[in-house]
């Protein structure tokens, strides 16, 4: 039951027979942010009367009139600044918690994606080593707005591209050789700097002697490298699939760049835009920070780039014939397309924000801007232990890994914790704060509120000495504490808030939403009244209870639900 859409829909249905020809989708119906003003808000009179330059007080008439069958209402006014304010009668907000304990797991779940395909493409790391901190943010946004969109009705893809192809994986297998030699007892040489130092690799190279001996000690780098490299990338993509599972996070498809090559779909992409006249011969400027006397003019290959809204053209082929990276990520995103794909959502870090011009006019081009495409940008992510920065890593060589935060925070807060601020914001994860169980650690403080509520209602039925909790005999009009109303009022905008952070692709709403509703829950836990702490199970007054026990209920059921959409278990017990 949403019953912000139940009213607007009333709303907006009644108001189309006054005003037929109006677009009605700037009318809100919302929660107000002042609660003193009423339960509910609508700006309908302040928009109509622009419109239609009308006094606010024939739509306010027009409104009162709409509503007035439906009884629902104990008062509706119009405020000074032209909002128009209601307050809703008591038995419509027990009907939702009857609906939400009818409902349970479906509570808050919508259609408004209506089955459309939507390909999310997250975390696609470079296979050259274990994921780390940076990473992490991306997979579990990635992940949990895919969650998000699945819950309100999408068909989520969920996608990893895997960079098999070009420089670094050179680098990594050229890496593993020296490793490999190394286990052999063959060589002290060292790992190249700008190469991967990081200790995962030894172990990889130790493999490679048992499963080759020193047949490759002293062979050519010809005999070698192809066998290694495809060692090397299967090695860490099992390392990254590890990291992902330990938070949960399974992907539907892996699509390799390198078969995308073998296939010749980066040839046919190619063709597909200079068919579309799209491609010419040219000299770029020379990258910035470069020495112009040194800068060699030679003509490249380029996209026009800018006839689609970047601020300049760019390179697709070299002058030797080689692609740069940008022409395989076009044919990528043309696979996709073609794949049946017509909304796409890429998740980049904050090192790739230069790059999504050129990609969202790679996708017009190729789509004839019928695509819909989005690019979110995940920014960087501050660890620290009680305040002191953390930088550095053994196994990695360089950066913390996702393992390393795991074994000591546990996946929960981590990932709580990755969706807990927008992710343009960014992010400071202290290991001590989430390591500690009080109100400060905020997947605790959840975890707790939905632990003692459990706790509760498996022990209703002894502590009130009936044989059987059954909430659809409770009678929810004694529910008559403000506290309890308060907690009603955030359940019923719990539907909104799924919508809203699916439709604006926000997932942080859910996380801020579950720390008020369980901030509410605590506080109505620890209630006193006449300075005696507040019965919930009150064996004197059983109807009083029950009917407590169905709001609680509910609590629960929201928080498992929005749990659920972060991609957390709510517990039981802690």
């Amino acid at each position: 039951m949403d019953i912000l859409s139940k009213y607007r829909k009333i709303l907006i249905n009644g108001l189309k027979k006054d005003y037929p020809d109006n677009n009605f989708e700037n009318i809100s119906f919302e929660f107000p942010r002042d609660r003193s003003h009423g339960d509910f808000s609508t700006n309908a009179a302040m928009v109509l009367s622009k419109k239609y330059n009308l006094d606010l007080e024939i739509i306010f008439n027009n409104v009162t009139k709409i509503f007035s069958k439906s009884h629902d209402f104990t008062n509706i006014e119009i405020a000074k600044s032209g909002f128009i304010n209601f307050s809703v009668k008591d038995n419509i907000l027990y009907e939702l918690l009857s609906s939400i304990i009818k409902e349970e797991e479906k509570f808050g779940k919508s259609n408004i994606g209506r089955n459309q395909k939507v390909n999310v493409e997250y975390v696609s790391a470079n296979p050259t080593g274990p994921l780390h901190v940076g990473h992490t943010r991306g997979a579990v946004f990635g992940d949990t707005l895919s969650n998000l969109l699945s819950f309100v009705g999408y068909d989520v893809c969920r996608e990893y591209y895997i960079n098999d192809s070009g420089e670094q994986i050179t680098k990594l297998a050229k890496s593993v050789y020296v490793r490999y030699l190394q286990s052999l007892g063959e060589t002290k040489e060292e790992i190249q700097e700008g190469f991967y130092p990081g200790e995962y690799l030894i172990e990889l190279g130790e493999r490679l002697k048992n499963k080759f001996g020193s047949k490759f000690k002293d062979s050519s780098e010809d005999v070698w490298f192809e066998l290694f490299k495809k060692e090397s990338i299967d090695y860490v993509m099992g390392l990254i699939r590890e990291d992902l599972n330990s938070l949960n996070i399974k992907h539907n498809v892996f699509t390799s760049e390198k078969n995308l090559l073998n296939d010749n779909k980066v040839d046919k992409t190619f063709n597909l835009l200079k068919e579309k006249n799209l491609l010419y011969e040219g000299i770029t400027a020379p990258p910035k920070g470069s020495n112009k006397d040194e800068w060699s003019k030679v003509k490249h290959t380029l996209f026009k780039s800018k006839e689609f809204g970047d601020d300049e053209d760019r390179v697709v082929k070299k002058h030797n014939g080689e692609w740069t990276y940008f022409m395989p990520d076009i044919a990528y995103h043309l696979d996709k397309y073609e794949r049946g794909y017509e909304k796409i959502i890429n998740i980049f870090g904050a090192d790739h924000s230069g790059y999504i011009n050129r990609m969202k006019a790679a996708v017009k081009a190729i789509s004839d801007s019928k695509a819909d495409f989005e690019i979110k940008t995940c920014q960087l992510v501050r660890l620290s232990r009680s305040g002191k920065p953390i930088k550095m890593s053994k196994r990695s060589g360089s950066f913390i890994t996702l393992s390393e935060i795991i074994d000591e925070v546990g996946s929960d807060a981590v990932r709580f914790m990755m969706v807990s601020r927008k992710n343009d914001a960014q992010l400071d994860f202290d290991f001590e704060v989430f390591k500690s169980e009080n109100n400060d650690n905020p997947i605790f403080y959840i975890q707790y509120a939905h632990a003692r509520i459990s706790s509760l209602i498996n022990n209703a039925s002894e502590k009130l000495d009936i044989k059987e909790i059954d909430e659809s005999t409770s009678d929810l009009n004694l529910l008559k504490n403000i506290n309890e109303r308060n907690i009603i009022m955030l359940l019923a905008n719990y539907p909104k808030i799924v919508e809203q952070a699916a439709l604006f692709m926000e997932p942080h709403r859910i996380s801020f939403y579950l720390r008020d509703l369980s901030s509410a829950f605590h506080q109505y836990w620890n209630l006193k009244i006449d300075n005696k702490r507040l019965i919930i199970l009150d064996k004197d007054n059983i109807d009083l209870s029950l009917s407590r026990i169905t709001l609680l209920k509910c609590v629960a059921i929201t928080i498992r639900s929005g749990l659920a959409i972060l991609g957390i278990k709510a517990l039981k017990e802690l």
